[in-house]
């Protein structure tokens, strides 16, 4: 899911796993650690399946497919990534993004959960949202104002992520994605059609930039 545009400011709170901290870098440590992987587009059969549990947690080869994913979703100006979206079938998403609060948040989860009681005390919002295996196009889409995940860090621990406003629409957007659904499946086909033919048409220049972007940091 991209990134609303637009600067923070330097000294916006921060919540890491959904903890605040005192104080964060502006590039995460794990975007620093990461490679730049290929994001898969519409149409990639790996995006149209739901995805299988994490069963082995305290890896390296874990750690670094998350590294990886938090590099790949900050050259791309992501607020989201899921693990399917590298083209990788697991049960996995990362998150650095800033709400309309100015609060960051910054994680992983494998195999959450999305919690019904969460949805008794929430309210359907319409805004426009994007994604990043759909470059280009943004449609209104209505999501919850309030969504909890209940799931496992990469050691395997207990951990619930609680996010309002754009950050709980973040939270939905890639639990669709580890259900084999893009946020295309939620507009009318007319819609639908209307996205397809904007990607069509601005798809090279997001992928240029992309590129640009991660070559400017190195990866």
């Amino acid at each position: 899911m991209p990134e609303r545009s637009g600067d923070v400011a330097a000294d916006r709170r921060v919540r890491v796993q959904g903890e605040p901290v005192d104080s964060y870098p502006r590039i995460a440590p794990e975007t620093k650690r990461g490679a730049v992987r290929s994001i898969t587009l519409v149409g990639d059969e790996i995006l149209e399946r739901p995805c299988q549990e994490v069963t082995q947690f305290g890896t390296g080869w874990l750690s670094k497919l998350i590294d990886d994913m938090f590099a790949t979703n900050h050259v791309a100006e992501g607020a989201g990534l899921a693990a399917n979206q590298v083209d990788v079938g697991l049960r996995l998403f990362v998150w650095d993004m800033t709400d309309e609060w100015g609060v960051r948040h910054v994680g992983h989860i494998a195999n959450p959960v999305l919690q019904d009681g969460a949805l008794t005390r929430s309210a359907l919002i319409e805004e426009r949202e994007g994604c990043l295996s759909v470059p280009g196009p943004y449609r209104v889409v209505p999501r919850l104002d309030h969504a909890v995940v209940a799931g496992r860090d990469k050691n395997g621990d207990p951990l619930v992520i609680e996010g309002r406003g754009y950050f709980a629409r973040c939270l939905q957007h890639e639990m669709d994605h580890l259900q084999g659904r893009l946020y295309l499946s939620r507009l009318s086909k007319r819609e639908r059609r209307s996205a397809m033919r904007e990607m069509a048409e601005s798809k090279d220049e997001v992928l240029a930039r992309r590129a640009a972007s991660a070559a400017a940091i190195g990866k």
